[in-house]
């Protein structure tokens, strides 16, 4: 193994098992909902409550590059968050493991014991960048199947991986935990900032959508997912508890089964989860922002970075006057890797327009609505701003003509997905939606 070098290192406290779920949303939703809570005062004992739930889980720490090596050096929590936003941009990368370790007898059926690795894989992988205007937010998913070079990462027993060359993106967490994750997104991006991180678990999700009393979601075509027990009618179904997190495991149930689709199902899901949350009757209703925070705070492993409650409630307030047509989920342009067609690999033009707009810390505009798993759902009037680049692979769009706001940077349209006000409707999997 390599001798270590100088790059931002987590190092768990504990393993514990984790599950790719609403990872962005729920990190959003959760800073929120801490955020008002504590400012409408709903009592001193919700707030030290949750912000025990933060201390508790706060399990990953992060050394900087220039303390590398070093031993980490104490953390200082209160327990009266004070209301005051975290100064600048700010980088949380959320990673979520396709483990069933530990996650109760409802997935322990032999189908998910052949798909969980153990330790598990960081089956879904978002990187949130708020801009330091706190005046726009990207959220990227990066595709499970996305064989990129994984740099060298620490061994939980010492030393560290050598580097690899070409590797799948949800093999990173078996490299040194979820330090390997950051580094290879930092590597990737081409940014050495993600200094904050966590991990979601199974029951999180469920506790969430139950919190805001069910999440509604559009479906343009009937689901039937037999895989994760999952059938749902074509139209609007209101979804909560186990059947919320069915609809955001499911794969087999979504177009064309693929990862990419299951990508865009999730960003339908996570849309109207935060519109849930920001509308008049979840802000007006101090019981459910309780429920919601706790709910998400205890579901949650957290960098050390993120276990004082000011730092989730700093987050909130940056977060809580971004509008939600300027919080835009993407999904990181990819091309069909020629050497598998079940892989992808980063499409060259696409990925360096998104990269330079995070470097660079620019909102983003998308070109291209949805993705392979969804449609903008009829009568939707928050649809990103239309451009005729429209352009992928390594071939330039034409210029002049987009129309992304002055200093935005408007993406290729491989780079798909929708913003938060955008309603979108998932697409069932043809030849079985009927069955």
């Amino acid at each position: 193994m390599a001798e270590p070098r100088q790059r931002t290192v987590l190092r768990h406290a504990r393993a514990t098992a984790r599950h790719p779920l609403a990872l962005a949303g729920k990190i959003v939703a959760s800073v929120v909902s801490v955020a008002v809570v504590s400012t409408l005062g709903i009592a001193a004992i919700a707030v030290a409550d949750i912000s025990h739930n933060v201390q508790a889980n706060s399990q990953v720490h992060l050394v900087q590059q220039k303390d590398a090596g070093q031993s980490a050096p104490p953390v200082t929590k209160s327990i009266q968050p004070e209301a005051t936003a975290l100064a600048g941009a700010f980088n949380v990368l959320l990673v979520g493991t396709d483990t069933r370790t530990g996650q109760g007898a409802q997935f322990q059926n032999k189908a998910d014991l052949k798909a969980s690795s153990g330790a598990g894989n960081n089956d879904v992988t978002m990187l949130l960048h708020v801009n330091a205007a706190h005046t726009a937010a990207t959220v990227v998913s990066f595709p499970r199947d996305l064989v990129i070079p994984i740099p060298s990462c620490p061994s939980p027993k010492g030393g560290w991986y050598s580097a690899m060359s070409a590797q799948m993106l949800n093999t990173s967490l078996t490299y040194g935990g979820l330090t390997c994750p950051v580094l290879t997104i930092e590597k990737l991006v081409g940014i050495d900032d993600i200094n904050y991180a966590a991990e979601i678990s199974f029951d999180g999700v469920a506790q969430m959508s139950d919190a805001v009393g069910g999440v509604p979601v559009c479906l343009a075509t009937p689901i039937n997912d037999p895989y994760v027990g999952l059938k749902l009618p074509a139209g609007i179904s209101t979804i909560q508890g186990q059947e919320a997190l069915a609809f955001l495991r499911s794969r087999h149930g979504v177009e064309d089964g693929s990862d990419l689709a299951r990508i865009s199902n999730q960003q339908n899901f996570l849309s109207s989860l935060l519109r849930t949350i920001t509308s008049a009757g979840t802000l007006s209703n101090p019981i459910k922002l309780y429920q919601l925070a706790a709910a998400a705070t205890e579901n949650m492993t957290l960098s050390d970075t993120m276990g004082d409650a000011k730092t989730m409630v700093g987050m909130a307030v940056a977060l809580k006057n971004i509008p939600l047509s300027q919080i835009t989920f993407v999904q990181y342009p990819v091309l069909t890797d020629p050497s598998n067609p079940n892989r992808v690999i980063p499409d060259t033009y696409g990925a360096r327009i998104l990269d330079e707009a995070i470097q660079n810390d620019q909102p983003v505009v998308l070109s291209a609505s949805t993705g392979r798993g969804t449609v903008v759902a009829p009568g939707s009037t928050s649809s990103p701003t239309p451009t005729s680049t429209g352009s992928t692979g390594t071939t330039p769009p034409a210029t002049g003509t987009a129309s992304a706001p002055p200093g935005d940077v408007t993406l290729s349209k491989n780079a798909t997905g929708q913003t938060a006000a955008q309603e979108t409707c998932t697409k069932g999997v043809t030849g079985r939606a009927g069955e």
